[in-house]
């Protein structure tokens, strides 16, 4: 057996592939961003040969590294909740992906909650009546493309998510399948029958047939065909949705872990193991990987905007012509100077599930400054998180004092200490912030034999930064206010 790992990371703007050894240290890297499309407003879409394109490219650099020779398993990670039809035989996408921020069902979920649909779907799936979720996705594609329905009910399509898609390619439409972590963000998954449900199938309009098979999120599933990995079948031993990967990764083993990711969105996952906990206060009840790659639960709480602000401050207003400037441009003020900025590009995800709301820059006057704007965006980040944390200690009982951050944007110091102030937490950034692809690394070992227990390798054992909160609560409190005041301003609803 080979003793080195590979993981691919499929995010919501790029794509990574790292190189781990046996102690899960990083060996190489290799990224591509692929194009973002926004057809109409609200509406989100991703090619799929662009997103295969990253996939090939990063997997040739880092299967170009001298130990690349040595590859026990790959493993694969995806921005979850995107959806994509593919032609059964030849596992080609029909049709661009809806993405996971698309709003394009707003109507759609709006009508179920009214026919009062929202607690029986909760109940199964442990979600809430959102667009975010891949159900009403398809339902909308079955709607507005006839081709598509018919070749569906002719049993020629299957409905993939981005680890699906991902599997196809490689094993060269050997392997259509999915996993529990995946399959649950669909809205189409009874969490606790661990099975595709037929009523749920019957109130979306599709059918269980039309969905790909879901095994454990340890593998095996096959492995890359020689055409996709340069001559070489690597044996693929894992797949999972990004979010629980990087909870996996950073070594939240155990309930009551909790760990927060910094990407284009935000996603806390806390670790809840055999227990289910349903939330009353808009937290989503989803599923997870425990020590031995069982499947377990966890409580989320979803932020659709985090680092994406970031890259907007950029890319549309011109505040920064690199994202690694906002740390410094932010540091030029003290404080914000009463601006709020609320990122609801996308709507707004936990704990208000507010799909049309958008987002606002709130308490400008004359002299605000790009480094106000640079300081809220990164104050943003920080409350949108610190509520979920509020929430989280209320709904599940436990104390939560220590949050294990990682993700892109962790990198950012200032942002580190602005989260342990406005939460009450001790953050802990490890040195290697790309947890989630550490983690479908430690799962693709653990499901070819690499270690017996997923604590062993070193590199989970590497040094943690430790940022302390330095407010008091008073501070705190009256900072979590404001924020609420402002986002009462772009809300649509009381939902």
């Amino acid at each position: 057996m080979g003793s080195t790992l590979i993981a691919i990371d499929a995010g919501t703007t790029g794509v990574t592939a790292l190189l781990f050894d046996a102690e899960l240290r990083v060996l190489g890297r290799a990224y591509r961003e692929f194009e973002q499309r926004f057809p109409r407003p609200g509406w989100v879409e991703h090619s799929a040969d662009a997103i295969l394109g990253a996939v090939d490219a990063v997997l040739a650099e880092v299967l170009a590294h001298p130990r690349a020779e040595d590859v026990a398993a790959l493993g694969i990670t995806n921005q979850r909740e995107t959806v994509f039809a593919l032609e059964r035989r030849s596992s080609r996408a029909l049709l661009p992906g809806i993405v996971w921020q698309d709003r394009r069902t707003e109507a759609r979920c709006a009508e179920l909650r009214e026919a009062g649909r929202a607690s029986w779907i909760r109940a199964r799936t442990g979600l809430l009546l959102d667009p975010y979720f891949s159900a009403t996705k398809i339902e909308w594609l079955l709607a507005h493309e006839a081709e598509l329905a018919r070749r569906a009910r002719a049993g020629e399509v299957v409905f993939a998510t981005v680890d699906t898609l991902i599997l196809a390619h490689l094993t060269r439409g050997e392997v259509l399948a999915t996993e529990p972590t995946n399959a649950s963000r669909t809205m189409l998954y009874d969490v606790a029958q661990r099975r595709w449900d037929a009523e749920l199938g019957a109130l979306f309009g599709v059918d269980a047939d039309w969905l790909p098979e879901v095994r454990a999120s340890t593998g095996p599933f096959g492995s890359t065909h020689e055409e996709r990995a340069g001559g070489r079948r690597i044996p693929i031993h894992a797949l999972v949705g990004d979010q629980q990967s990087a909870l996996f990764g950073q070594g939240c083993f155990e309930p009551g872990t909790l760990k927060a990711t910094y990407g284009t969105g935000s996603f806390l996952l806390l670790n809840t193991g055999p227990e289910r906990v349903d939330s009353e206060r808009g937290l989503l009840t989803t599923l997870a990987v425990g020590r031995r790659g069982e499947t377990v639960f966890a409580l989320e709480g979803s932020v659709f905007i985090c680092g994406a602000l970031v890259q907007w401050l950029r890319d549309q207003l011109g505040l920064i012509e690199r994202s690694s400037e906002i740390e410094a441009l932010a540091r030029s003020v003290a404080d914000s100077a009463g601006v709020f900025i609320v990122p609801a590009f996308a709507g707004l995800g936990a704990p208000y599930w507010d799909a049309g709301a958008r987002g606002a820059i709130l308490g400008l006057t004359r002299g605000s400054s790009r480094g106000h704007l640079a300081r809220a965006a990164l104050e943003a980040m920080a409350l949108q998180n610190a509520e979920l944390i509020e929430l989280l200690r209320r709904e599940s009982g436990q104390p939560i004092d220590t949050l294990l951050a990682d993700g892109g944007a962790a990198a950012n110091d200032l942002l580190m200490q602005l989260q342990a102030d406005l939460a009450g937490v001790r953050v802990l950034r490890p040195a290697n912030v790309e947890a989630t692809a550490r983690g479908a690394a430690l799962l693709a070992g653990l499901g070819v034999g690499l270690w017996s227990d997923p604590g062993a390798p070193a590199g989970l054992r590497d040094e943690l930064r430790a940022f302390e909160p330095a407010t008091k609560q008073k501070e705190r409190r009256s900072r979590l206010g404001a924020w609420r005041r402002a986002v009462r301003r772009v809300r649509t609803s009381a939902r």
